[in-house]
């Protein structure tokens, strides 16, 4: 198991990776927003490209809001881990973000379940 964490600069969002198994977790905290979509996609993608075929999952438990960019981020890279044979999961608990996540369709387009070895 290999952990990272990256606090970016002046930002309101806190990330942290776990290598478990075959896959990576990345766990946020804080805001997606306008503000922070560039330091996460970089870091996301940097997370993707380095795991060809492998999945990310990604922990929203911490995170206050996401706004649209966030949300589009998190779906860009859900097609850009797919590209390269892997797959990309949200962990949300049931609550304001789940929801926001069912209202845009997000949760369509990408597996989301309450905890990061659940499939629900």
């Amino acid at each position: 198991m290999t952990q990272t964490s990256v606090a970016f600069a002046g930002m309101s969002l806190k990330c942290s990776d776990e290598l478990l198994d075959d896959c990576v977790i990345v766990t946020l905290a804080g805001v997606v927003d306008l503000s922070t979509v560039a330091a996460l996609r970089d870091h996301l993608l940097r997370v993707v490209s380095e795991r060809p075929g492998g999945t990310v999952v990604i922990d929203l438990d911490e995170v206050m809001a996401v706004d649209d960019a966030g949300l589009g981020i998190l779906l860009g890279l859900a097609g850009r881990a797919r590209e390269h044979g892997g797959d990309l999961r949200l962990v949300c608990a049931p609550g304001r973000l789940r929801d926001r996540l069912a209202l845009t369709g997000a949760d369509r387009a990408v597996a989301v379940s309450s905890n990061w070895a659940s499939t629900d």
